[in-house]
């Protein structure tokens, strides 16, 4: 197998910003750089009309259009869409590896600047820098109220003779990279790493491909929020006497709602607002301001442009990053960031049609606010309706339930959740939050009312990977429910001995802290401690997953080569790494591995990506985090497993979102959601007794499912 190592420097006037797709449509190929094997680098300059006429681009294309060559860069997305809108050969998806999608399958940073320094390769940095700001000024169009609209080779000769000398640094880089990468969960010398390519190929294919965009209908929504934007700015600035001007501003309106009604609020979230604005005591004037921030904050507006960069055809490419969560490798959003859509709180589906029709028709101001309750919520309830099915085709869409709470329930062996689900699949049983508060509290599920549901469903989503009072108080507050009033309706029902546990742990907290940290009463932190409790104590299985999966990740750090297994997991240091093999063959990969003991008890640490930072650091760890990154991992891997067989049913994806798929199919009869989620939810053969199942629906407009 031959390898091509290629990168490439354009130009273009549509920024990249705009999407990779829709930057290559006016791209420019100045500079190719490439080599192959461990063979020099080449340096071809496009601009250079001489170049082309001495053939200096002839083994390049040669190599392109050569079956047997394997192309690798960095980002391969961005060459191969540059290339395919160029006049250079493109070869097809199958001939192509992408270090930066090797790397994230590693749990490692993308950008390959931040690559060479984990890795330990060598960069000149002065040089890098230098690089960077040729970059700036030979790719992108020059400001402008300059009067030279672009710098070339001919207004700036010896910059561009730099760059020409910078241009190979990248090859040099990715190839060493390349040599330092793991291949257990990408690339060619493995197994797994082998499928893992086949699937990322199906991923470009999927990115390619593309969804259609109903652009009248963004536009349209944009103005609409514009409009609705400087209105709700009027009447902030009327309401506060000028002191906001616009309610967007947090610390201007944090500052008047201390000093003009005495409100001291933590933040402006919406969650923080919607249980204030229910005070049925809050003064009118208060209530109308804090409804003016919350409507404000309710906007769409960045997806909604996002869209309008849809390519000629009306089609918007390039929103799925592959292992953009890099250690579980599920999809992260890119540009549009289908992940993050609005869920919550949204109309109901006719109201969402109909509001469609009034945002193309332009009628929703004679509509009115009694109709669709306000402009922002409308346009935030409408842009999933933006994604359409092209003519003659229908949107198949059908999504996993609860697949990470069953993925859980089978890796720790928990029987008795694993019949539930089974049971309520067939019709026979409870829901999995009548079960969760039933089995927690020893009662009859025919007797959990709607409240302990509501209180189970809490436990389900806050519990499962360790979480204790603060989580059970931030997933309690995301779905509305007051605490203080939920440990008054459960404090004579509560265990007498959990109560007795938990009023001992948060006596001393008060000793040790001073305070609960969470501004609850001891009745309600009590009740939510024994919340926490009971659940735990119904999950006993689930409680030995955490520590079975610490025990051998730590006992593999200490144990350089050696395997230690728990369930269906193994653990292994190898070199810098701790690797946790899950049963679908695919390594949870932790980089440099460190324990620490505090006392008697283990501290596991490793480099990772800060998720609010997004600087590399040292991360810690507990056997709840590793539960949580091992089973949304194999909810992926089902999610993975059964993608290829969709595509052969003729079900012709075209987007991810969570456990979500959605697809193109012929607007017939023999293609619809509830096949769509039976091919969804077959049960991968290394997951034999896992219980799947999958819920499904189609239309012509994307939608959540009513």
């Amino acid at each position: 197998m031959k390898f091509l190592w290629y990168d490439s420097e354009t130009f273009s006037e549509t920024p990249i910003k705009s999407g990779t797709y829709r930057y290559a449509q006016d791209a420019e190929i100045m500079i190719a750089t490439y080599a192959v094997d461990d063979g020099p680098v080449c340096t071809i300059d496009f601009t250079d009309p001489a170049a082309r006429l001495a053939g200096d681009d002839e083994e390049l294309i040669e190599l392109l259009l050569d079956p047997d060559v394997v192309v690798v860069a960095h980002n391969s997305m961005f060459d191969r869409a540059v290339l395919a809108a160029s006049s250079l050969p493109c070869p097809p998806i199958e001939r192509w590896r992408d270090t930066m999608v090797q790397a994230l399958a590693h749990a490692l940073p993308g950008a390959l600047d931040t690559l060479c320094d984990v890795l330990g390769v060598p960069m000149d940095k002065a040089k890098h820098k230098a690089g960077k700001d040729l970059i700036k000024l030979f790719c992108q169009p020059r400001p402008k109220n300059s009067k030279l609209r672009r710098a070339t080779r001919e207004t700036h000769p010896a910059e561009w003779q730099r760059f020409l000398d910078y241009a190979g640094a990248d090859i040099e880089a990715m190839r060493e990279v390349y040599r330092r990468l793991p291949q257990w969960n990408y690339g060619d010398r493995t197994d797994y790493g082998r499928l893992e390519i086949a699937r990322w190929h199906l991923d470009q294919r999927i990115n390619d491909r593309g969804f259609q965009v109903d652009l009248d209908l963004a536009e349209k929504a944009i103005a609409l929020i514009d409009e609705e934007q400087e209105r709700l700015a009027d009447q902030t600035y009327t309401a506060t006497s000028g002191d906001v001007a616009r309610a967007t501003q947090r610390d201007a309106l944090l500052e008047h709602l201390l000093s003009e009604y005495g409100v001291v609020l933590p933040d402006l979230r919406a969650s923080t607002l919607e249980r204030r604005i229910e005070d049925p005591d809050l003064p009118p004037a208060l209530r109308e301001l804090l409804s003016l921030r919350l409507m404000t904050s309710t906007t769409s507006t960045s997806k909604y442009k996002a869209l309008t960069t849809a390519q000629t055809g009306g089609r918007l490419r390039g929103t799925l990053q592959y292992n953009g969560a890099s250690r579980t490798g599920r999809w992260a959003g890119r540009k549009f960031q289908p992940q993050n859509l609005p869920s919550r709180g949204l109309l109901p589906l006719p109201k969402i049609r109909e509001g469609i029709e009034a945002i193309k028709g332009g009628y929703v101001r004679l509509i009115g606010e009694e109709t669709f309750g306000n402009v922002m919520l409308l346009t935030a309830s409408t842009i999933r309706g933006c994604i359409t099915a092209p003519e003659g085709k229908r949107l198949c869409i059908a999504d996993l339930s609860n697949i990470e709470g069953r993925v859980l329930a089978w890796e720790a062996g928990e029987e008795w959740k694993l019949q539930a689900f089974r049971d309520y699949d067939a019709g026979i049983g409870h829901d999995l939050y009548v079960m969760a508060y039933a089995k927690s509290f020893g009662v009859d599920p025919s007797s959990v009312t709607k409240k302990q549901r509501a209180v189970g469903k809490v436990q389900e989503l806050a519990l499962g990977y360790e979480g204790g009072v603060g989580a059970f108080v931030t997933f309690a507050a995301s779905y509305g429910i007051d605490l203080e009033q939920m440990a008054r309706d459960a404090w004579e029902q509560l265990p007498a001995e959990l109560v007795t546990e938990s009023q001992d742990f948060y006596d001393w907290l008060v000793v040790k802290k001073g305070a609960s940290d969470f501004g609850l009463s001891r009745e309600a932190y009590v009740t939510c401690d024994v919340f926490k409790r009971a659940w735990r104590y119904g999950h006993a299985k689930v409680v030995e997953l955490w520590a079975g999966l610490m025990d051998i990740a730590v006992s593999a750090v200490e144990n350089p080569g050696g395997v230690f297994e728990f369930g269906g997991f193994r653990a292994k240091r190898t070199g810098a790494w701790l690797r946790l093999l899950t049963p679908s063959g695919r390594s949870l990969c932790y980089p440099s591995p460190q324990v620490e003991y505090r006392g008697n008890k283990p501290v596991l640490s490793y480099m990772g990506v800060n998720q609010y930072s997004r600087k590399w650091c040292r991360l810690s760890t507990h056997g709840g985090k590793l539960a949580e990154n091992a089973t949304q991992l194999l909810a992926c891997e089902v999610l993975k497993a059964n993608m290829p067989r969709i595509e052969s049913a003729g079900y012709e994806l075209v987007l991810s979102v969570h456990d979500e798929l959605i697809a193109e199919a012929p607007d017939t009869d023999a293609f619809t959601g509830d096949a769509l989620a039976g091919l969804m939810s077959t049960v991968p053969g290394w997951a034999e007794g896992l219980p799947l199942a999958a819920a499904g629906f189609h239309d012509y407009r994307y939608r959540k499912d009513d």
